[in-house]
């Protein structure tokens, strides 16, 4: 009994110290000064258009719009399930390589997606994914698709963007 009231009264005893709301030496950080702000204007937005050129994605309206055209399935192009899709991929499109990552979370279109490190203002908006037969389409919030690929082995895919660039997801 004696030995469980020692415990009790260490524990206690550690607990307050570590407390602060016990301690009288409390330090706060000064406050920041306030930031003069500019007043925000106001206006009408132009909706976003993709059919018009140099609309949504900066397109300049000479690339193929394969939500309209769709990409032919490729001679030899395989079957992939959704678990085959899992994880982390490299995405290349023209000069960007960055990183894609897929999921089975269900969202809008699809399955949940994101990449990382994509310059070109197209691939960093993947949001979402999903399987069309034997076809992987990389789609934005809005559901737009951004690209169309196909599995030439399990672990590379070949296609194009929205614009139709060369694109290729792979591990």
């Amino acid at each position: 009994m004696r030995n469980a009231t020692i415990v009790v009264g260490m524990c206690i005893l550690v607990g307050m110290t570590g407390c602060q709301r016990f301690s009288g030496n409390r330090q706060y950080a000064a406050p920041l000064p306030a930031t003069p702000t500019t007043p925000v204007g106001q206006g009408d937005l132009q909706p976003l258009d993709g059919s018009v050129p140099g609309g949504q994605y900066g397109d300049t309206g000479t690339g193929t719009d394969v939500a309209v055209n769709t990409l032919a399935e490729p001679t030899g192009a395989i079957e992939v399930s959704r678990s085959d899709m899992l994880g982390g991929w490299k995405l290349s499109s023209g000069t960007d390589n960055c990183m894609a990552f897929m999921t089975l979370t269900t969202w809008s279109g699809g399955y949940r997606a994101n990449t990382r490190g994509c310059t070109s203002p197209l691939l960093s908006g993947v949001s979402a994914w999903d399987l069309s037969g034997k076809q992987v389409v990389l789609k934005d919030a809005n559901g737009q698709t951004v690209a169309q690929l196909y599995a030439t082995t399990a672990q590379q895919f070949s296609g194009q963007t929205a614009q139709g660039v060369p694109a290729s997801l792979y591990r």
